[in-house]
């Protein structure tokens, strides 16, 4: 009967167990183990009630949030210095207090305080008082400062015969910081690297100078003039390079692409110049009722958008000579235009004196995406390269400067100090 029992621990095949040399264990073995005995038999340990659970570690609750228990903002050094009061500010803002040394010293920095305010938060008041109280709480970001902006002019330059013309566009500024002023019969280049400044050419006394414009490189200067011609300069040689006529009378508003130079007429037509073809134009544009004011180019050179003295603001393609966008909701001349550099599609307009408004279109379907009034005759518009805002210059009757934050249109600044219209307008290649 105890032989019958007597069958090896481990179910193993039995090559195996001849290897191992596993001696049969039953009622007739030796009362002493041997090493093949304890091999088989595993060590006897006390099992664990089936109401235990472990875990490799201990994860404490954190349901209710309360992250401001974790010391994280205890200094494990004992002086404040410098140093960590510089490291504080830069991490939690500079209105974050000075947190409270702890009572004993401990270097560890993620331990678990005691919430001293559980207990005391028993009521509807005390939860009330307690959120308060949190409110305030250093580990949370601090709210940003609005961005101060200077209120006085870093330069002021004398532009005596500068035109007071609503509809001209006198002024603008290029790539490689050269800033470009139309100022009678005369343009007049002013470096802003070492504030040189050069006479590029005089018109004479038949002519006039209606609109200068740069090339995205920075290195010829596109003029309009009174007679209705669009001249090309060479900045680094003063020298005359194109003359190109189409217009019927003055022509006042330029708007670079890559390749296309467009210029825009008191004749209300718009003409599209190649300067690679020796043809004046290469193609036409009439759509506006008026003198066309208002001209600028998308910046992929897919789009060109006109404003007129007609109210209206059009937006053009290439592949066709007819308007693919007719906006009509101005109710005043449309010179101020600009495209946003951070959303595709994104173009901003702004009124006359009858109007007086801001309003921002998506061309991808002609919607009025937002409009504001700005009290004031809207005379020039800009995006920030750097930031998502909005610079708008004015006329009557404020003739102030204004800086928005798109797309909340809040003020950031309002810049004064001009006597007369703030008709012209050129940021520079930094953006700053």
């Amino acid at each position: 009967m105890a032989a019958a029992e007597a069958k090896p621990r481990l179910n193993v095949p039995p090559s195996m167990a001849a290897a191992l040399r596993l001696d049969p264990v039953g009622a007739a073995a030796s009362s002493l183990p041997s090493p093949s005995r304890r091999l088989a038999e595993p060590p006897k340990t006390p099992s664990p009630s089936k109401t235990t659970t472990y875990s490799d570690r201990f994860i404490p609750c954190r349901s209710s949030s309360r992250l401001h228990n974790f010391a994280l903002l205890d200094s494990p050094s004992k002086d404040d210095t410098t140093y960590s009061r510089l490291l504080r500010a830069e991490l939690f803002g500079p209105d974050s207090p000075r947190p409270a040394t702890p009572a004993s010293p401990n270097t560890n920095l993620f331990r678990y305080k005691k919430d001293h305010q559980s207990s005391a938060a028993t009521s509807p008041f005390a939860a009330q008082h307690d959120c308060t109280a949190g409110s305030g709480d250093t580990t949370a970001s601090p709210q940003k400062p609005p961005r101060k902006v200077p209120k006085t002019p870093h330069k002021v330059l004398d532009a005596p015969s500068l035109q007071d013309d609503f509809y001209l566009n006198l002024v603008d500024w290029s790539s490689q910081n050269m800033l470009a002023v139309g100022l009678g019969t005369c343009v007049y280049l002013w470096s802003a690297s070492n504030s040189k400044v050069t006479k590029l050419c005089d018109l004479g006394p038949r002519d006039s100078v209606c609109a200068v414009h740069w090339s995205r490189e920075g290195s010829y200067l596109a003029i309009g003039t009174g007679l209705g011609d669009v001249q090309i300069w060479d900045s680094s040689r003063c020298k005359r390079i194109r003359n190109m006529g189409g217009h019927q009378t003055r022509t006042g508003v330029l708007a670079w692409s890559s390749c296309i130079l467009s210029s825009g007429s008191r004749d209300k037509n718009i003409l599209q110049h190649d300067i690679r073809v020796p043809s004046d134009y290469v193609s036409m544009f009439s759509g506006h009722r008026s003198e066309v004011c208002g001209l600028k180019w998308s910046h992929d050179d897919r789009e060109l958008a006109s404003g007129g003295n007609d109210n209206q603001l059009l937006v053009w393609n290439q592949r066709s000579q007819q308007p693919v966008l007719r906006l009509t909701e101005h109710t005043a001349a449309v010179k101020a235009i600009a495209w946003s550099p951070h959303q595709q599609g994104l173009l901003a307009s702004g009124g006359g004196t009858a109007d007086r408004c801001i309003r921002f279109w998506n061309t991808a379907n002609g919607n009025v995406l937002n409009s504001i009034d700005t009290g004031s005759q809207v005379c020039n518009l800009a995006w920030c390269k750097n930031v998502n805002e909005l610079v708008s210059t004015h006329g009557y009757s404020q003739n102030q400067i204004m800086v928005w934050k798109y797309p909340s249109m809040s003020k950031v600044a309002t810049l004064t100090g001009h006597t007369m219209r703030v008709l012209y307008l050129a940021s520079s290649p930094d953006g700053q």
